[in-house]
Formats: C-alpha cells, structure tokens, sequence
C-alpha cells in the first residue's frame, strides 16, 4: 500500500467535496457534477488501493509457506 496514494486519494475527495459544496451555493450545476466526479475517481481509486493490498498480502502468505516448506 502507497501512503502516497492514498493521502493523494484523500485530497481529490476532499476537493471534489469542495467543488460540490461551492457548486451548490452558486447554482453551477456543472461544478457541482465535477465535485461529485472528483469525489467517484477517488472512492474507486481507494477500491483499487485495497484490491492491491489484498492481492500483496496473499502474495505474501503464499511466499512464506513456500519458504516454510523447503
């Protein structure tokens, strides 16, 4: 897992909360719409941040039980 990732995950959320948030107040539905974009790109891109953890992990568990068996 990438703490860069996933602290770069966190800020695109956090900005497209912005971006929605002024979207709404203004009446700019488009802004309010990339908000809302911003905010799906980062909720997948922590989907696949997971997928990767999990995929390591048993990466890992399947390398350690190889050492163990030689």
């Amino acid at each position: 897992m990438s703490n860069t990732d996933r602290l770069s995950n966190a800020a695109e959320d956090a900005k497209g909360k912005i971006k929605e948030t002024f979207g709404k107040a203004t009446d700019d539905e488009q802004l309010e719409a990339e908000g809302k974009t911003d905010q799906a790109k980062a909720g997948l891109k922590d989907k696949v941040e997971d997928v990767k953890d999990k995929v390591a992990e048993k990466y890992n568990d399947l390398t350690d039980r190889h050492k163990d068996d030689a």
